[in-house]
């Protein structure tokens, strides 16, 4: 009887470990795709440009607000780090689905930054950008 116990024990301790890893695995993003930015729609750059520059902004409400990274697509920071900008998209009536994601930057500047990601399908899928 103190066999079965003790093995149903050590059953219980496995399945709960391989949860809390299997969950912290979770969290982490897949490997993200790299992306030319001559590759990308010449709006991107335009944008790029914005940031650098501080705006002015198409959409001053939003552009510049922080991205959550809820989906946690984007390599795990801490709430705040990530800054999110429209990209606009020709013929679209509204914001589009084209964003640029920024990392804070040197000294919390994103105009600074060096870590810029891309999505087009409103935040399922990230590429980083190459400039």
């Amino acid at each position: 009887m103190l066999k079965i116990v003790t093995f149903l024990r050590l059953l219980l301790l496995a399945a709960l470990l391989g949860g809390l890893l299997g969950a912290a695995h979770a969290r982490e993003p897949r490997s993200l795709a790299r992306v030319a930015l001559a590759d990308l729609p010449p709006e991107v750059m335009q944008t790029l440009l914005l940031i650098r520059q501080g705006g002015p902004f198409p959409y001053p409400r939003k552009d510049g607000s922080t991205f959550g990274n809820f989906e946690k697509r984007l390599p795990l920071q801490a709430h705040g780090y990530y800054r999110e900008y429209t990209v606009p998209t020709p013929g679209s009536r509204d914001r589009g689905a084209r964003r640029i994601i920024a990392g804070d930057g040197r000294g919390g500047d994103v105009a600074n930054s060096s870590e810029f990601y891309y999505t087009d399908d409103h935040y399922r899928s990230f590429r980083r950008i190459r400039e």
